[in-house]
């Protein structure tokens, strides 16, 4: 139900940027908080049950990829990260967010565990940390800071070229680049809870 979640949160995205419908974007921003529930509750009931396959290892993976990775991406590109620039940082997010799932699962079984058998730290930032910026979106939403009404915060600087060219990129862009770059640290570790 996750994946299902986050690709309900892409589509609803898609709606909101061809009808201009806020009612799609609010629906954008709240389908990765049910996939997180749906993420919670699909690891505890595996505990439970005490089985766990590649598969299902896998599986959840992909589906944390399209909620917490391909959904906030596309939720920021709605609200106006929308210049080129803006569209490669994005693009280095989810693809740094597949980086991490993926060193996840290939290293969950070396990563020190406790009693219960549990991993005692997330190695970089976890892909479901990504709703702190889904957060901030739906902030910026409520408040009217996005594109066709007040503007993103902070605006565009142009790096290079005509202000309105290739070279402009949204400030808070950079809060994304280093999201992404922290989710695939091999130094920062974050105590699980």
């Amino acid at each position: 139900m996750n994946g299902v979640c986050g690709s309900f949160s892409v589509f609803s995205s898609g709606h909101y940027l061809l009808t201009g419908d806020i009612d799609y974007l609010w629906s954008a921003l709240a389908f990765p908080l049910a996939g997180l529930m749906f993420d919670f509750l699909d690891g505890k009931v595996a505990r439970w049950r005490k089985s766990s396959s590649m598969l299902g290892q896998e599986l959840d993976s992909l589906a944390d990829l399209i909620s917490f990775g391909v959904a906030p991406s596309l939720l920021a590109f709605s609200v106006g990260l929308r210049t080129y620039l803006d569209t490669v940082v994005l693009t280095g997010f989810i693809c740094c967010g597949l980086a991490r799932l993926a060193r996840f699962n290939a290293t969950v079984a070396s990563v020190p565990k406790d009693a219960a058998g549990k991993a005692r730290y997330f190695e970089g930032l976890p892909i479901p940390s990504s709703l702190a910026l889904v957060s901030v979106l739906a902030y910026w939403t409520k408040n009217g800071w996005i594109e066709g009404q007040q503007g993103i915060p902070g605006g565009t600087v142009t790096l290079w070229g005509k202000t309105g060219g290739r070279g402009d990129v949204h400030v808070v862009s950079l809060v994304w680049a280093l999201w992404a770059t922290a989710m695939v640290s091999k130094t920062l570790r974050v105590p699980k809870p």
